[in-house]
């Protein structure tokens, strides 16, 4: 088998194309298969297509679930692929797995490949746990002596051994999952295909899964992993591809798969950066109704991605509905990806008669540049008036999104280029210090 060196995948110009509103066919054997096995026993009840005829399918129109998409994957490589719903993660997988064919274009798989993409994928249902496990390992190429070699530590990992011996029909989904996956990991595939399935199983299950991924890609096989869990991907994959609408929109660096997440993340962020809901004001005639929260860079563009060396604005513009004698204050709650406080801040010089009488007043605060560490962020916007106690007019829950990329290595003449590895916690501040001798 020729391929170019070091390749476990290589496509090259792959579309998908489904027509809405017609049933599609994989135009695969197993298929014609079926219908052959099948259409004795259909004839034989009385149900052949002589006396139930195919209905003609409706008026339908083309639709492209993957559109010209090239890429790469090496051997050894742990690569991840995210986007939106719908963006075409699944059917890629799909044709990667060889459950459907591209309608264009061409895949080369150079590995034995293993797929899980949704529960119960390869397991026959009416057959026991420890049957199903003998027929994937014999699907995959291995002898019996090699599968009973891997069995114990994949009833283990799975941790179903008390239900071994029941027929798969009847598990739980998690049953069924944490066993697929332990089948899939365990027999030495040298192409391990996974989604988003694994978010089925418990947070203890996701965690060993994760690990094992880890264990195999640091073996030198090959991984491809869909996921929402953003986290996940960083820390699994050498690189990320991003789709959307089918195509893939952006691709990290190999080694730095943040990048791409951050452009994904920017992407859906820019979203969501305009308008926003009245949070309150629809449950009670609110003193201040919030119009509209943004972010804005130096040069006032609205925009949800931001270099460490960059300056950002949080924007918040309300509508005071009478004259009022209480104070208006206004707060801007921002938190990390994991949901946790980075900080709470409010105008505290503000005179106490600001902004009282009825109108529109745009509030907007400063965050400076090299304060916030990389990585993604929530803004809750909020508006009190404040008199002898607060009142809260309006809340919105994570109104505002944005994200701050590590681009140290891409600005070299910047002062501080050297400031550029991996830092923990969430701020990233640049401090002043100070160092004088001193006599002992």
């Amino acid at each position: 088998m020729s391929s170019e060196a070091g390749l476990a995948i290589r496509a090259r110009g792959v579309s998908k194309r489904y027509r809405r509103g017609q049933l599609a066919s994989s135009g695969l054997l197993s298929e014609s298969l079926n219908d052959a096995v099948l259409a004795p026993v259909r004839r034989l009840l009385g149900r052949g297509p002589s006396i139930e005829p195919k209905q003609e399918a409706p008026e339908t129109d083309d639709f492209w679930a993957l559109k010209d998409v090239s890429f790469d994957v090496h051997h050894g490589e742990a690569v991840g692929i995210i986007g939106r719903n719908g963006a075409g993660k699944s059917t890629m997988l799909k044709l990667l797995s060889r459950i459907t064919l591209p309608t264009e274009g061409r895949i080369e798989l150079h590995g034995r490949t293993t797929s899980l993409l949704e529960v119960g994928t390869g397991f026959h249902p009416e057959l026991t746990g420890r049957e199903n496990i003998f027929l994937n390992g014999t699907l995959l190429g291995l002898s019996r002596r090699d599968i009973i070699d891997r069995y114990e530590e994949i009833v283990d990992f799975a941790g179903i051994r008390p239900f071994i011996d029941t027929p798969v029909k009847r598990y739980s989904s998690g049953m069924f999952v944490r066993l697929a996956f332990s089948v899939a990991a365990h027999l030495d595939p040298e192409i391990l295909i996974i989604d988003e399935v694994l978010s089925v199983g418990d947070l203890d299950f996701q965690q060993r899964s994760l690990e094992k991924m880890r264990q195999t890609a640091a073996e030198g096989r090959t991984i491809v992993f869909v996921s929402h869990d953003l986290t996940a991907v960083k820390n699994l994959c050498d690189r990320v591809l991003v789709l959307e609408h089918g195509q893939i929109i952006s691709e990290s660096r190999p080694g730095q798969p943040e990048d791409a997440v951050y452009d994904y993340e920017g992407m859906v962020n820019a979203n969501g950066s305009g308008a926003v809901g009245h949070g309150a004001a629809g449950r009670r005639r609110a003193k201040v109704e919030l119009v509209r929260a943004w972010i804005t860079n130096r040069e006032q563009d609205i925009v949800s991605r931001f270099s460490l060396f960059e300056d950002m604005y949080l924007h918040v513009l309300y509508s005071v509905t009478e004259n009022l004698s209480d104070a208006v204050i206004p707060f801007f709650h921002v938190l990390d990806a994991k949901g946790e406080y980075v900080f709470l801040t409010f105008p505290h010089d503000w005179p106490a008669e600001q902004g009282r009488r009825a109108g529109r007043y745009e509030a907007v605060c400063h965050i400076p540049a090299h304060f916030l560490n990389d990585g993604s962020y929530a803004v809750t916007v909020q508006v009190n008036t404040v008199n002898n106690g607060h009142t809260l007019e309006f809340f919105e829950h994570h109104a505002l999104r944005f994200v701050i990329v590590d681009d140290v290595k891409e600005n070299p003449h910047r002062a501080h280029a050297k400031y550029s590895y991996e830092h923990p916690g969430s701020v990233r501040p640049l401090l002043d210090w100070r160092l004088t001798p001193a006599d002992r």
